[in-house]
């Protein structure tokens, strides 16, 4: 890595018997803990993580195993956060596994991202105590590989997974996917969130589809090695064709972090298997949460647990796209999507990450996937919403139509000029043709060694004039 060279004794304590759970294992004062890095251009500093937290082996065989061992470890409540990729491969990674449709396509039936979601809010709900969950998009063509955009306008978080599940529906039909993926804007995000929480605990969830290359993987690998001077998990949930390679090696691979903050579920690979479907959710929500207790361990044993550093990347999100503004009755720039209101607000920091309620844990893995989603959208203008808090799976639960497309044309926007837009950034034009007849700019196609339409392999170069 380029840059300074840091140096850094980290006081770690010869561990002596492993079997002995009550003594500390790690001896530190106000002064001992490690200290964030400022967040920098070419990335954070590199340290050497500690031999106890490199690895964290998948140990546990069921999920009452896991939920055991979140509370047996202190974990009475965490802090969920969700990040949908919202990239143009979006349109064709469900190939195989979602019969050649588009991953985010709203319809009868749910697609990956809303199983996706629905698993892991029935699993971890019981121990998001305030039920708060801010949700974020990124990717598409507002946001790209350097910001993320809010479900709501003023930024709130949803009131739950069901108010979640709704809001994407209502959202995914209007958003323009773009790229390239980058999943480090919405780990930032996160990160100024546990930082504005007053270092609580926080599991990040991004469920996504695609594989990082050129300088979007490097800003990915420094934010998450920043990241884990932070109290977050990072759980990336990858759903369609794949690959799914570079997502392996960052669950196995990254060095230089303080704990190892970070692990990859291969979705399709896993509801794919020739199990009942009971069992395969269960599979899956075990593979999302069985390295959490001695991730939030090591949080707790670091120091980092309820400390906030005065050091974050101060990521500020975008509001959702101008249809999503129009269902919450603000006014809106049409060519920007921007509230023209003064409505940004930060949730309120002394409800969220607070338990206002007590809920009682869902019955889990409910056969929630042959049931229809809510049959109208809720309503959102008040906060919290009226319905009573969420059971997974609803009862009587039916799916929404999806709400009518907002079209908009210009002169310069027409079909012919459209096809000639790079389906990477959709910013340039085509001018650049691979072997397999597909095309993009020259300057994506400096960073890509597969075709992003077709995913062969890039063999073959030409410039068109």
């Amino acid at each position: 890595m380029q840059g300074r060279s840091f140096s850094f004794r980290m006081p770690w304590i010869d561990m002596g018997n492993s079997g002995s759970s009550s003594s500390s294992i790690y001896e530190r004062s106000g002064t001992q803990f490690p200290t964030a890095p400022s967040i920098r251009a070419h990335g954070p500093p590199c340290y050497s993580m500690s031999s106890r937290y490199s690895v964290i082996h998948d140990n546990y065989k069921s999920l009452e195993e896991v939920q055991r061992a979140l509370r047996d470890n202190g974990l009475e409540s965490s802090n969920l956060i969700v990040g949908i990729d919202f990239t143009k491969s979006n349109e064709w990674t469900g190939r195989t596994s979602f019969g050649g449709r588009s991953l985010h396509v709203i319809g009868h039936e749910q697609n990956p991202y809303e199983k996706a979601i629905s698993i892991v809010g029935t699993t971890l709900s019981p121990f998001d105590e305030d039920n708060l969950i801010p949700c974020f998009g990124f990717g598409d063509s507002t946001t790209h590989d350097k910001h993320v955009f809010s479900f709501f306008a003023d930024h709130r978080p949803c009131d739950g997974m069901k108010e979640a599940l709704v809001r994407y529906r209502a959202i995914a039909p209007h958003v323009r996917l773009a790229g390239p993926t980058s999943f480090a804007p919405i780990i930032n995000k996160a990160v100024d969130i546990v930082e504005e929480s007053g270092g609580q605990y926080h599991v990040l969830v991004i469920i996504a589809d695609g594989q990082l290359e050129g300088p979007q993987e490097r800003a990915t690998v420094d934010a998450i090695v920043n990241a884990s001077y932070y109290p977050l998990s990072i759980v990336l949930v990858g759903v369609g064709d794949g690959p799914f390679e570079m997502m392996k090696q960052f669950d196995d691979n990254l060095p230089n972090r303080v704990f190892d903050n970070f692990q990859f579920v291969n979705f399709t690979e896993i509801m794919q298997r020739w199990l009942p479907q009971q069992q395969k959710e269960a599979k899956f929500a075990l593979a999302a949460l069985m390295e959490i207790p001695l991730q939030y361990k090591a949080t707790v044993e670091l120091g980092l647990l309820g400390v906030k550093r005065g050091q974050s990347p101060g990521f500020r999100s975008l509001p959702p796209p101008s249809w999503g503004l129009q269902m919450d009755g603000q006014a809106y720039d049409p060519r920007t999507g921007a509230p023209q209101s003064q409505s940004f607000s930060r949730m309120d920091s002394q409800n969220y990450g607070r338990s206002s309620r007590s809920q009682s844990p869902p019955s889990y893995y409910g056969d929630y996937h042959s049931q229809p989603a809510p049959n109208s959208h809720g309503h959102y203008g008040s906060y919290p919403p009226s319905y009573a808090p969420p059971v997974y799976p609803p009862s009587n639960a039916r799916y929404p139509p999806a709400p009518p497309p907002v079209y908009s044309f210009n002169s310069s926007e027409t079909p012919d000029a459209e096809d000639m837009e790079c389906p990477v950034c959709l910013l340039e034009n085509k001018d650049m043709a691979f072997n397999c007849g597909h095309q993009t700019c020259g300057q994506c196609a400096q960073s890509l060694t597969h075709c992003p339409t077709c995913r062969q392999p890039i063999t073959t170069r030409i410039r068109l004039y």
